[in-house]
C-alpha cells in the first residue's frame, strides 16, 4: 500500500476519524445485545435455537472477513470503510424484523457479514496509523469500540426497561449511527495500492504465523461473545431478574471493557504483552467463577464486570501483531480475525447447546475453562511485545511522534 504523502496533521486527523469509526462500529453492537432477550421472545425461541439464531453471525462475520482486504485494494482505504460503515449500521434493523428461527439466521448472517468486513478495514487503517505515528494505539482504538459499545448497551438498556419496542429502537439507533459513522470515514487515511501491487486474493487463509496469535484471541473473542450475547438472558432466566436490570449486566461487562482498553496502551508499555495477558487471564477467570457460583444478581453482574477487563486489551494485541507482520495489514488482520472470530461462530451455539442440554451455569464452566487458556498461552505475544519494545524492527514511521 502507498501511504506517501501523508502529513503529520493528516495522520493525527485520522487518528481521531478512525477512532470515531471504532465508537459507531461499537454502538451497533451494543445497541443489539441489550436487546436479544427481546428478539428471543419476538421471534418464540428456545434456548438452544436462539444459540443457533447468534451463531450465523460469527459465521457470516467469518465468511466475509476474507474479502475485506480485496475490497479495500480496489476502492481505496476511505470509500470501502465508508460503504462498509454504511451496510454494518444499517444491518442492525434486520434482527428485529425477524418473526422466526429460518429470517433471524439469515438477518444474523448478513448482519454478521457486513460486522466483519467493517472491522476488518478499520482495523487495517488503525495499524498503519499506528505505524504512522511511531507508537502503540490499538488498544485505545478498541477502547473507542468499547465506550461506542457501552453508549448503544446503555440506550439499549434504557429502552429495554421502557419496554420500547425493538424495532423501532433498532432504526433510531441506525439512523442516528449511520450520520455519524459515514462522515467520519471522509478523514481517515486514503490508502491506496501502488501502481505494480498484486491485489490480495479474494479469500485468504490464515498464515502459519498467525495460527498461535489466533488461538489466544480464540480465547479471548469466545469469553467475550458469551457474555455479550448471554449475560442479559442468564440474569432473567438463572437469577429472575428485570429486563432492565438483565440488559444493565452487559452494560457493566462493556463498561469495564472500555476502561480497560482505554488505559491498555499505558500499561502494556510498561509491563508488556505477556505479563499483561496473563493477568488479565487470571481476572477472566476469577469473574467466570464468580458468574458460575452466583445466587445474586449483584455476583453474577460482578463477574462480567471481571470478565470484560480480562479479556479486554487481548484482541488489540492480536489485531496489532498480525498488521505488523507483513506488508498487507488488511489480509493479515483478516488472517488471525478468521481464526479468532471462528470461536464467536462456536461460543452461542455452544453456550447455548450446552444451556439447553443441562444449564447456563455448566455453560459459563466452558467459559472459565477457555479463559485459563489465556494466563496459560500468553506466551505466544512475546515476539509482539519484542517488537513494541524495538527488538524487532519495524518498517520505518513516516511520521515520527517526539512525544513519550
Amino acid at each position: 500500500m502507498s501511504d506517501v504523502g501523508h502529513t503529520r496533521e493528516e495522520v493525527r486527523r485520522a487518528r481521531y476519524a478512525v477512532a470515531a469509526v471504532f465508537a459507531v462500529h461499537g454502538a451497533v453492537t451494543g445497541s443489539f445485545a441489550t436487546r436479544v432477550p427481546w428478539i428471543q421472545d419476538h421471534a418464540s425461541l428456545s434456548t438452544g435455537r436462539l444459540g443457533l439464531a447468534l451463531a450465523f453471525t460469527a459465521f457470516g462475520a467469518s465468511c466475509s472477513m476474507p474479502l475485506a482486504g480485496r475490497i479495500s485494494h480496489t476502492f481505496g482505504s476511505r470509500t470501502a470503510l465508508r460503504g462498509l460503515i454504511a451496510l454494518w449500521t444499517l444491518s442492525l434493523v434486520l434482527p428485529s424484523l425477524a418473526p422466526n428461527l429460518y429470517t433471524l439466521c439469515l438477518a444474523m448472517f448478513t448482519y454478521g457479514a457486513s460486522a466483519g468486513m467493517a472491522d476488518v478495514a478499520m482495523n487495517a487503517l488503525g495499524v498503519e496509523v499506528e505505524r504512522l505515528l511511531g507508537k502503540s494505539i490499538m488498544s485505545g482504538l478498541h477502547g473507542m469500540w468499547s465506550a461506542g459499545a457501552l453508549t448503544g448497551s446503555a440506550a439499549g438498556t434504557l429502552a429495554a426497561h421502557l419496554g420500547a419496542d425493538a424495532r423501532l429502537h433498532f432504526l433510531l439507533a441506525s439512523a442516528v449511527l449511520t450520520v455519524l459513522g459515514v462522515p467520519a470515514c471522509g478523514w481517515v487515511l486514503d490508502v491506496q495500492p501502488a501502481d505494480h501491487e498484486e491485489p490480495p486474493p479474494r479469500f485468504a487463509l490464515p498464515p502459519r504465523s498467525a495460527l498461535l496469535i489466533g488461538a489466544v484471541g480464540f480465547c479471548a473473542v469466545f469469553a467475550e461473545g458469551a457474555s455479550l450475547d448471554w449475560s442479559a438472558v442468564f440474569l432473567r432466566d438463572r437469577l429472575d431478574s428485570s429486563a432492565g436490570l438483565a440488559a444493565a449486566s452487559t452494560t457493566g461487562f462493556m463498561l469495564t471493557m472500555a476502561v480497560a482498553r482505554i488505559a491498555g496502551d499505558v500499561v502494556v508499555n510498561r509491563f508488556g504483552a505477556v505479563r499483561t495477558v496473563r493477568a488479565g487471564g487470571v481476572l477472566a477467570v476469577l469473574g467466570g467463577l464468580l458468574i458460575v457460583v452466583a445466587g445474586h444478581p449483584a455476583v453474577a453482574m460482578t463477574g462480567f464486570a471481571l470478565m470484560g477487563l480480562g479479556i479486554a486489551v487481548v484482541v488489540p494485541l492480536c489485531f496489532a501483531a498480525a498488521g505488523h507482520a507483513g506488508p498487507n495489514p488488511s489480509q493479515a488482520i483478516a488472517g488471525v480475525a478468521t481464526i479468532t472470530y471462528t470461536s464467536g461462530l462456536i461460543a452461542p451455539s455452544l453456550i447455548g447447546g450446552v444451556a439447553q442440554a443441562t444449564s447456563l451455569v455448566v455453560s459459563f464452566c466452558v467459559v472459565t475453562a477457555l479463559a485459563c487458556g489465556l494466563a496459560a498461552c500468553a506466551g505466544v505475544l512475546r515476539s509482539a511485545e519484542r517488537h513494541s519494545r524495538g527488538e524487532v524492527s519495524p518498517r520505518p514511521a513516516a511520521v515520527p511522534d517526539p512525544r513519550p
